[in-house]
């Protein structure tokens, strides 16, 4: 019995695929035997197993759900079914007129055997169709072929060589919605207690803060990056350490752990989870600096080589060198970072560059931690090569940060989201999209004007299951660069305090609301691997559909994006639509409705016509309905 190329296995199994609770798992495998024997195969999953089908030329499929976090590990079995190959065979020679006496004596017994092995409700069964096959009487009906799947004697089983594995995280690693904000800019961790209401009414998740540790004074930034900082200059969040304490402590002028804890607690309420932002860097006044300076890039000249990203240099911030020879220290004691903030009830981590760390020690830090704490996510933000992005993923990071930002036109989206989610790739990699970071404000948001933010706000949160964005900066739409050609922020929050007034921000905040309510409503919004990219006869449109099954709810559901990629021009254009493969009929009556704008309208046929104004709103999210007449002779919509 051979069992060869099985789907999805990452890497010959080295690392697990992943899903989330309630999400199912399907394999197929090409299974098939030496002869013309019958084949029977289930995936098998501790102690439960799930029937495997054939499709076509020796390929299976089989699936099964998964309910609890953490872990786990299944594989293929597969076996000569002899009960269905005599079967086989006896109705092939029935029809052909051939004596079965013989192989009347052969099937009786291997009934007689399975119903030694059943339990007495089920005996019976099974006896009694021994008993008739020995009569002369060969109807033997699909529960009998049941019953016999499940207690005949499985001959040489053949156990597929390696045990697969499944990550299974909660709902929160494919779908959420995140809201970045400075901590500092609103006040203390009492102050922004204040403000959690208004993130949790506009439909957010999780609200994820930068860096809340003691700041360094030495060579601390001053605004816009400068290298001399005023004397009331905050400095930057990640230069991370003080004579007030390092990653374990807490600004003195946010507040004190409990004030965090409280803080935690009341965002808990509103269903709101606080994310931090871990980055394994220090000021060169971080304690580590003095207790154990082996763990940093010593220079020739006996200084400690700080950051640089060329052309930028940070001056403030000194790398962690983790070829020291003191390694297994270091491990330890970051690790025990996240759990000390894990004690303090957080369950969600922002990781900041972990590509210029060591992947080994990633891998052994998140499994371990996940071993006791299988609820917690972790988003990568690596802003670089492909291949370490997803390696990345496969050492156990939830999430992460991507190329979106800088995907503009249709054709780049296109091919990068089919990409993400009709390779292999979708089994391990789950896309955050953000349309801007502190550090990230892309050249199409600087002259797109407030057109353009809402074109990447509604390509993010529905393109992608999971989004984020820099909260006050994007609600405000701020969009002026430090300087002609850099993606920096002029007045930069990372070096600087903002006081944002966010109620001139209604507009978008209603926008945002409506969104994530939609996302909310939405089953096929949840997931990224149905997207299906629709035909669009204008290249400054964008159409894309994601269904889910009718099990998700009671009709199915099948939500349509159409965008317009100019945020400075009106764009016209006819959008195909797949209605055969949504079971619909292409005379059939339809109603769009529009979550965006709440109107609807009617439509038959294979195309819809869209006009779309990026002043006004720039997409449609369409919700698709059939109309239906019913025998009582009135009409409504599915």
């Amino acid at each position: 019995m051979i069992i060869e190329r099985v789907e999805p296995e990452i890497d010959a199994g080295r690392f697990p695929i992943k899903r989330t609770v309630g999400e199912r798992v399907v394999v197929e495998a090409d299974i098939f035997p030496d002869g013309h024997d019958v084949v029977s195969a289930v995936l098998k999953v501790g102690d439960k197993e799930w029937p495997m089908k054939p499709l076509v030329n020796d390929r299976w499929r089989g699936e099964f759900a998964v309910s609890e976090l953490g872990l786990h590990s299944y594989t293929i079995e597969a076996w000569v079914n002899h009960f269905e190959t005599w079967r086989r065979d006896l109705e092939t020679k029935t029809r052909a007129g051939v004596e079965i006496g013989s192989e009347l004596l052969t099937g009786a017994p291997m009934l007689e055997h399975a119903a030694a092995r059943a339990p007495k409700v089920h005996a019976r069964e099974l006896q009694g169709a021994a008993n008739r096959l020995l009569t002369g009487d060969v109807a033997l009906d699909g529960r009998i072929s049941q019953l016999m799947f499940r207690y005949a004697e499985r001959t040489f089983p053949v156990q597929y060589e390696r045990d697969l594995k499944v990550l299974v995280e909660p709902e929160l690693a494919r779908f959420s919605a995140w809201y970045e904000m400075f901590p500092r800019s609103v006040g203390t961790f009492r102050d922004c207690e204040r403000v959690l209401p208004e993130i949790a009414d506009m439909g957010f998740d999780i609200l994820y803060f930068p860096p809340i540790h003691p700041i360094g004074k030495s060579f601390r930034k001053g605004a816009n990056n400068q290298l001399e900082a005023g004397a009331n200059d905050p400095g930057s969040p990640w230069a991370i350490g003080s004579e007030e304490g390092g990653h374990k402590s807490i600004h003195p002028e946010l507040g004190t752990h409990e004030d965090f804890r409280h803080l935690v607690a009341e965002a808990h309420k509103l269903n709101l989870h606080i994310a931090l932002d871990i980055a394994f860097q220090c000021s060169p006044d971080h304690p580590y600096v003095r207790e154990h300076k082996n763990w940093f890039k010593i220079r020739p000249d006996g200084s400690i080589q700080y950051a640089e990203n060329p052309p930028k240099k940070y001056q403030d911030i000194y790398p962690i060198n983790f070829e020291t020879d003191d390694w297994q220290a270091l491990w330890q004691e970051l690790r025990s970072i996240f759990q000390f903030w894990i004690d303090q009830g957080v369950k969600v981590f922002r990781v900041d560059n972990p590509h210029t760390k060591s992947f080994r020690f990633w891998e052994w830090c998140i499994t371990s931690l996940k071993e006791k704490h299988p609820e917690l996510i972790f988003l990568s933000e690596a802003f670089t090569r492909p291949k370490v992005m997803y390696h990345l993923a496969k050492l156990g990071f939830t999430q992460s940060y991507n190329y979106f930002p800088w995907r503009n036109h249709k054709r780049e989206l296109t091919e990068y989201f089919t990409d993400l989610t009709r390779t292999q790739v979708k089994e391990y990699f789950r896309a955050n999209l953000w349309p801007n970071t502190p550090d990230i404000l892309t050249e199409f948001l600087q002259f797109g004007g407030q057109p353009a933010f809402m074109t990447r706000f509604i390509l993010a949160a529905t393109l992608g299951a999971s989004y984020g964005i820099y909260g006050p900066a994007f609600e405000l739409c701020e969009n002026k660069p430090r300087e002609r050609g850099s993606e920096e922020y002029l007045d930069s929050e990372k070096y600087q305090i903002r006081r944002w007034d966010t109620a001139k921000a209604r507009n978008m905040r209603d926008l945002i609301k409506r969104v994530n309510q939609a996302r909310r409503a939405h089953p096929s919004l949840q997931s990224d691997h149905s997207v299906e990219f629709l035909e669009t006869d204008n290249e400054q449109i964008i159409a894309y559909s994601k269904a889910a099954p009718k099990e998700a709810t009671r009709e199915g559901d099948i939500v349509i994006t159409i965008v317009n990629l100019d945020p400075h021009h009106t764009q016209r254009g006819w959008v195909g639509l797949p209605l055969e493969r949504w079971g619909i009929g292409p005379t059939d009556n339809l109603q769009f409705h529009d979550l965006l704008t709440d109107a609807r309208f009617l439509w038959s046929g294979r195309r819809i016509y869209v006009e779309l104004d990026p002043q006004f709103v720039p997409a449609h999210l369409l919700v698709l309905r059939r109309y239906v007449r019913t025998e009582r002779d009135f009409d409504y919509f599915l």
